[in-house]
């Protein structure tokens, strides 16, 4: 019987909780049944599991694997790894299916689980499936053991990408990656393609001491600023604690935010593939669009969430997607899937056809735009009870179009406004861009209202 399960802990995209807390070893052990249950009922019989570099990621990681191989599933354990190197591994080694350990950009008390089932990232329906199958305890696990392998991937990864990716000439480089499990690898891996790498903070510590290992936010990109402010590197690359986004500084210390960088990779993608589909998710600037069309290819927006895009990506047959907290996936020349590392080398790659990349990046399009808002609600699932009461019966003057496919993107003559729910915490996120910091003002101040009508929330 089960003792105690965290509902919560079963997010939109994965599975996340506190270590000890929501995420115990019995909860664990359930966790590893359902999705035996599913793989087996899918004919899966190998799956890999891999961890980033979390405190609790090997404890974590010997009690899953247990009960996996006692499950009747064989497990390839890779190790310590990023997670995109998870999935190239599962493409490599095992049909499309398993398991990443990890706490992505959460703090260091949290872990949790990134999943894949025969070429299916689980999401949404398929994750509150596994929550189901453990509250029905109706698991249908083989009776015979699984076998445990043990391989590295990290070489292989390595040479498909350097084989691939040709840079015109030597660059140099600043990474940092906030003691994330991204800096056991990436320096190698640019050096590999050529470049001169200045490490920050690529020792792997899962307690995080310099800074939180999110690019999205701009005060963790503080170090890499300085760094190129006081050394000869042309470009800054930042990763999270997971290494499947990445963030992007100019030698003179500009962020260019993955929308604009998506506008770059589109480019160079289109020049090859003229029609192709292309993903963007809500948050993203509306200047990226007409931007795809001009070069074109055929703009899709889409909800955000890696899982969501992954999906999106597979209906549309699209090459390239991206999103604003830094999640780039190519399918064009890789395999689909988000992957921080390489997204960075794509971008040193064409980075290095010119002599001042940074003048390239400032060059891109851009808005007035608010960073992200995030206002805190008290409740978990309130943020999600008040989008969809705005949904029903919010009311916008001048609005040109709205987009409801995740929260409410409300689209003006010279700007747009967005509101949605965040999938992984109970928070309401915000973003503003428009033509004017008068206009910003103007459709800021008339969410404001908005928000006030339905509620007592206010930003």
């Amino acid at each position: 019987m089960i003792t105690r399960i965290s509902k919560d802990i079963f997010k939109a995209y994965d599975i996340r909780g506190i270590v000890g807390e929501t995420l115990t070893e019995e909860t664990i052990v359930h966790i590893a049944k359902a999705y035996a249950t599913q793989a087996i009922k899918q004919e899966v019989t190998d799956v890999a599991v891999g961890r980033d570099g979390r405190l609790s990621g090997q404890k974590i990681a010997d009690v899953l694997i247990n009960t996996l191989i006692e499950s009747g599933l064989n497990v390839i354990d890779i190790g310590q790894v990023a997670t995109p190197m998870l999935y190239f591994a599962v493409y490599e080694w095992t049909k499309g299916s398993g398991i990443m350990i990890t706490g992505s950009h959460n703090p260091p008390e949290y872990n949790g689980f990134k999943m894949m089932i025969a070429g299916d990232t689980l999401s949404g329906d398929a994750i509150q499936d596994l929550l189901k199958i453990i509250l029905s305890e109706e698991y249908h696990l083989k009776k015979e053991l699984g076998q445990l392998k043990q391989q590295t991937i990290g070489t292989i990864y390595q040479n498909t990408i350097t084989q691939d990716i040709k840079l015109k000439r030597p660059m140099q480089v600043v990474v940092d990656a906030g003691n994330g499990i991204a800096g056991q690898y990436v320096g190698d891996l640019y050096r590999a393609l050529g470049c001169e790498v200045i490490e920050l903070f690529c020792d792997v510590n899962g307690t995080f001491p310099n800074h939180h290992p999110d690019p999205a936010k701009p005060e963790n990109l503080q170090d890499i600023q300085s760094k190129l402010k006081n050394s000869d590197a042309e470009i800054g690359l930042a990763f999270d604690g997971d290494g499947d986004r990445l963030g992007v500084v100019t030698k003179d210390g500009n962020i260019i935010w993955p929308d604009r960088l998506l506008m770059l990779f589109s480019e160079d993608v289109l020049s090859r593939n003229k029609g192709a589909s292309i993903i963007y998710d809500v948050k993203c600037t509306r200047l990226l669009a007409p931007w795809i069309i001009e070069k074109g290819g055929k703009p899709i927006i889409s909800k955000t969430g890696h899982s969501y895009i992954k999906s999106a990506m597979k209906e549309h047959g699209a090459l390239l997607a991206g999103e604003m907290s830094g999640h780039i996936f190519f399918k064009e020349r890789w395999l689909g899937f988000d992957d921080g590392l390489y997204a960075g080398a794509r971008l040193l790659e064409i980075l290095s056809t010119y002599d001042a990349p940074s003048r390239v990046l400032n060059s891109l399009p851009n808005a007035i735009s608010t960073p992200e808002i995030n206002i805190d609600m008290q409740e978990e699932g309130q943020n999600h009870a008040l989008i969809e009461k705005l949904q029903a019966q919010a009311k916008f003057e001048n609005a040109k179009e709205i987009i409801d496919i995740d929260g409410l993107r409300v689209e003006y003559e010279d700007g747009f406004g967005l509101i949605r729910a965040s999938n992984t915490t109970p928070v309401l996120v915000l973003r503003f861009e428009a033509d004017t910091t008068e206009a910003v003002k103007r459709i800021q101040d008339e969410f404001r209202e908005v928000l006030q009508t339905f509620s007592n929330v206010t930003f």
